[in-house]
């Protein structure tokens, strides 16, 4: 799969969207991290950088109600309410050749 943007950049992205969703809320980057039960500094690391672990991370989108939405990610499908003809594969055809 080609992708236009780094994982770095994909990081200091959401880190751009947290810090903009921690804004509204008029929450400085202390109160952030006091919330998420993370220390200040890992916080701050976070918006400057977009490093952080996971499970801090997902402790921040709690915070911000924003955990759900991520547990989506790379969830199988929901076949509810599909029919068969959407789930399989139709069989490849190869053609027929002409002859001369």
């Amino acid at each position: 799969m080609l992708s236009l943007r780094s994982a770095p950049e994909v990081a200091a992205e959401l880190a751009q969207r947290v810090r903009s969703r921690r804004l509204q809320r008029a929450w400085t980057q202390a109160e952030m991290a006091r919330r998420a039960g993370i220390r200040e500094a890992t916080y701050v690391l976070f918006e400057r950088t977009g490093k952080i672990s996971l499970l801090r991370l997902l402790k921040v989108l709690d915070m911000l109600g924003l955990l759900e939405e991520f547990d989506r990610i790379a969830r199988e499908p929901d076949y509810a309410g599909m029919t068969l003809a959407d789930v399989v594969k139709p069989e490849r055809k190869r053609g027929s050749r002409r002859r001369p």
